[in-house]
C-alpha cells in the first residue's frame, strides 16, 4: 500500500457504500460525501468504521484525495464534476463508476484541470454481489503509468478481474451486454403488471428456463431506476440494439400470429446458427439441475410449454445487429451471463427448440401475455428513444410497486442463484 494515499467517494449510493467499505477493509484511507442533507445519516452510518472519514461535501473530498471516484448518476456527472472538479487536489487522479462513460469523459474533460489524471472504472456487477472474479473496468484515459499502477492497486483488493478498455469500447460493449438484456426483463415486468399477474403463482411461469426469467425480473425492479435509465438512454450504442430488440419481438411476434411456420421456423434457425456457432452440448452454461433449484413457486409435476418469445426474440436481434455475444464474456455482467446461458440452453437444445416453434404457431396459451410483452418491449423502445428520463421512470416505479412485496424473497433466492449459476459457468 503506498503510504498515506488515500481514496475519496463523491456519491454514497449502494455502490458508493460498497467501494467504501471495501476499501477501508483492505486499510485504505477512505473520504467520502454525498448530498448535504444525507451528511448526518452518513456519519451515523459509517463514521465510526476504521478508516472511513465522512466529509460534508465533495469540495473537502476533491482537496484531500489522491484518487477520487464520482459514483454518482449518468445524467448527473456533468453537473456534479462542475461543482467540485475544480476543487481536485493537485496532481490527484480521478475516476467515474457509472454505466455510461460518454457523458463522464465529457464532464472529466470539460471541467477537471489540465494536471488531473483521469483513469475511470466500472464494477460490472450489483452492489450485492461478491467483486472477486467479477470484470472490472479500468479505462486509462489521460494518465502516467505511476498513476494508474496506484489505481490498480487501490481496487486489488477487490480481487476481480481487470478488463483495460477505451471509454467508447466500454459503452459499444455494455451497449451490447446490459442494454438490450434489461430491455427485455424490463419488458417482462411490463406485461406481467398489465394481466395483473404474479407469474410465480402460474404453473406455466415455473421451473427451468422460467425461474430465471422471473428471479431477475424482480432483481432488476428491486433496484434503482436510474441505473437502467442512464444505461439505455445515455449510452449512444445502446438505443440501436433497443430499438431492434422491439422490432424482433414484434416480426416474431406476427409470423407466430398468422401461423407461418416456416418462415419462422428459417428464421430462428438462422439467427441460432449465426450466433450459436456449432452444436456442442458439452459446454452449455447452464444445465438443467441448477436451473430448476430456484423457483417462487411449486414447481408443476407436468412442464408447461412455452413460445420463449422473449428468447427468440434475442438471438434475433443479436443475428441482426452482427453481436457475438461471446466475445464479450470477458466484460459481462452476472445477468447477461443467466440470459445468455437460458438462450443458449434453448437453441442447443433441438428437440426443445423445435418444441417452441411448434408452440408458438399451434398453442394459444401464451397469445395475451405474448401481446402485452410486444407492447411493453417497443413502449420501451420508445422511451429510450425519446431520451425522456422521466417517462422512464414513471414506467419503471409503477411496476416497480406492483411487484415490490415479493422483492426481499426474490432478491435473496437471486442471490443463490447467481452464485450458485456462476460458479457453474465459464468464468471467461
Amino acid at each position: 500500500m503506498e503510504e498515506g494515499k488515500s481514496v475519496g467517494i463523491i456519491g454514497m449510493g449502494d455502490m458508493g457504500r460498497m467501494y467504501a467499505k471495501r476499501f477501508s477493509d483492505a486499510g485504505w484511507r477512505v473520504n467520502a460525501c454525498d448530498t448535504p442533507d444525507k451528511y448526518p445519516q452518513l456519519v451515523e452510518e459509517l463514521g465510526g468504521r476504521k478508516n472511513v472519514h465522512i466529509m460534508p461535501n465533495g469540495h473537502l473530498v476533491s482537496r484531500c484525495s489522491d484518487y477520487i471516484i464520482y459514483s454518482v448518476e449518468a445524467k448527473n456527472i456533468d453537473e456534479v464534476v462542475k461543482t467540485f472538479g475544480p476543487s481536485t487536489k493537485l496532481g490527484a487522479i480521478v475516476g467515474g463508476q457509472t454505466s455510461c462513460k460518454a457523458p463522464e469523459i465529457a464532464a472529466f474533460e470539460k471541467h477537471l484541470p489540465g494536471d488531473v489524471h483521469i483513469v475511470s472504472c466500472h464494477s460490472l456487477h450489483g452492489p450485492g454481489v461478491d467483486p472477486k472474479g467479477q470484470p472490472l473496468v479500468l479505462i486509462k484515459h489521460r494518465a502516467s503509468d505511476e498513476s494508474f499502477t496506484l489505481v490498480e492497486k487501490i481496487f486489488s483488493c477487490f480481487g476481480s478481474k481487470h478488463v483495460y478498455l477505451t471509454a467508447a469500447q466500454h459503452d459499444r460493449i455494455t451497449a451490447d451486454t446490459q442494454a438490450v438484456t434489461h430491455a427485455a426483463f424490463l419488458s417482462m415486468g411490463a406485461a406481467w403488471m398489465a394481466n395483473r399477474q404474479f407469474p410465480w403463482e402460474i404453473p406455466r411461469y415455473l421451473g427451468g428456463i422460467e425461474n430465471v426469467k422471473i428471479n431477475v425480473t424482480l432483481r432488476i425492479y428491486a433496484n434503482k431506476w436510474h441505473v437502467y435509465a442512464g444505461l439505455a438512454i445515455l449510452n449512444p450504442s445502446a438505443q440501436k440494439q433497443i430499438k431492434q430488440y422491439a422490432e424482433s419481438v414484434t416480426e416474431l411476434f406476427k409470423l407466430m400470429l398468422a401461423g407461418h411456420r416456416k418462415e419462422l421456423s428459417d428464421r430462428i434457425h438462422t439467427a441460432g446458427a449465426a450466433v450459436f456457432k456449432g452444436d456442442s452440448k458439452e459446454d452449455l452454461l447452464l444445465k438443467d439441475e441448477v436451473l430448476d433449484r430456484f423457483s417462487l413457486g411449486e414447481i408443476p409435476e407436468q412442464r408447461v410449454k412455452n413460445n420463449h418469445l422473449s428468447l427468440l426474440a434475442m438471438v434475433d436481434c443479436w443475428w441482426k445487429l452482427g453481436i457475438v455475444p461471446y466475445d464479450h464474456m470477458i466484460c459481462s455482467t452476472p445477468l447477461f451471463r443467466l440470459w445468455l446461458g437460458i438462450t443458449e440452453y434453448l437453441f442447443r437444445k433441438p428437440d426443445l427448440l423445435e418444441e417452441v416453434i411448434n408452440t408458438a404457431i399451434e398453442d394459444n396459451t401464451f397469445r395475451a401475455d405474448d401481446l402485452e410483452f410486444t407492447f411493453a418491449a417497443r413502449d420501451w423502445s420508445e422511451r429510450v428513444s425519446l431520451g425522456h428520463m422521466d417517462g422512464y421512470r414513471e414506467k419503471f416505479e409503477q411496476i416497480q410497486r406492483y411487484f415490490a412485496p415479493r422483492f426481499p424473497e426474490a432478491t435473496r433466492l437471486g442471490n443463490e442463484m447467481i452464485k450458485t449459476i456462476l460458479e457453474k459457468t465459464r468464468g471467461d
